[in-house]
């Protein structure tokens, strides 16, 4: 299936120092992935449904799959699947839900939903395509599942080793120090250099309702990089 408008689709820029990108196709298939545990995730489909097959794995954790992600593909060539990882976007039940299983949201989890999405669409292998925390779930996917891997393309690799945990948080905490101050505003006892990623874990999965409101804003917070250590545990 060509593009709609029946002529290629050509790449263009989306400003100063912005790569050449496709035009934002629409879906040609989207559904609900029932994928265990009460958790239903949102996925889409664009470009050629005969094309090749590609996967988009978005970061945050839990920015979603927003529609730019769509840009990177010529959408004659990919058939491209998209999908709002467990707990965000258009999935549900939200992580920031009340009462909402955070155990069931784990990277094996979420590696386990990339092969399901696989075998419902039939897909034998695929390129994966992830960028920050994605790119983390992508090497993990191909460590886990190597055949089913075509190609790897990822940008803003984060392999969530300790150094890197400590350099998104403490060593970004003196770049953005209000809104780090307001990250360690729940666990005044860390010592300076301490797993940041660690106590908010521990709170989260406590339950304690101060802190499953407060974590669940984060992303609104000018501090890059936070979430993405988040899964370090």
């Amino acid at each position: 299936m060509p593009s709609r408008s029946g002529a290629r689709a050509a790449p263009a820029s989306f400003g100063h120092n912005d790569p050449m990108r496709y035009p934002v196709m629409e879906p040609f298939d989207s559904g609900v992935l029932e994928a265990g545990g009460g958790h239903r995730v949102w996925w889409e489909r664009v470009g050629n449904p005969r094309g090749k097959p590609a996967v988009v794995l978005h970061g945050g954790p839990g920015s979603g799959a927003q529609p730019w992600w769509r840009s990177y593909f010529d959408p004659d060539r990919y058939g491209v699947t998209l999908f709002d990882q467990r707990g965000c976007g258009r999935s549900r039940p939200l992580a920031s839900e009340p009462g909402t299983d955070l155990s069931t949201i784990t990277t094996q989890h979420l590696t386990d939903d990339i092969e399901a999405l696989r075998k419902l669409h039939g897909v034998d292998r695929w390129l994966v395509f992830g960028g920050s925390w994605g790119s983390t779930l992508a090497l993990a996917y191909a460590v886990e599942h190597p055949s089913r891997v075509s190609e790897l393309v990822l940008w803003g690799v984060t392999t969530t080793t300790r150094h890197e945990v400590d350099w998104l948080t403490w060593s970004m905490g003196e770049i953005y120090p209000e809104a780090f101050a307001e990250l360690l505003a729940l666990v005044p006892g860390l010592e300076r250099g301490g797993n940041l990623p660690a106590a908010y874990h521990r709170l989260l999965m406590s339950g304690w309702p101060p802190c499953m409101d407060r974590p669940s804003r984060a992303p609104a917070t000018p501090m890059p990089g936070f979430a993405s250590a988040s899964l370090a545990w």
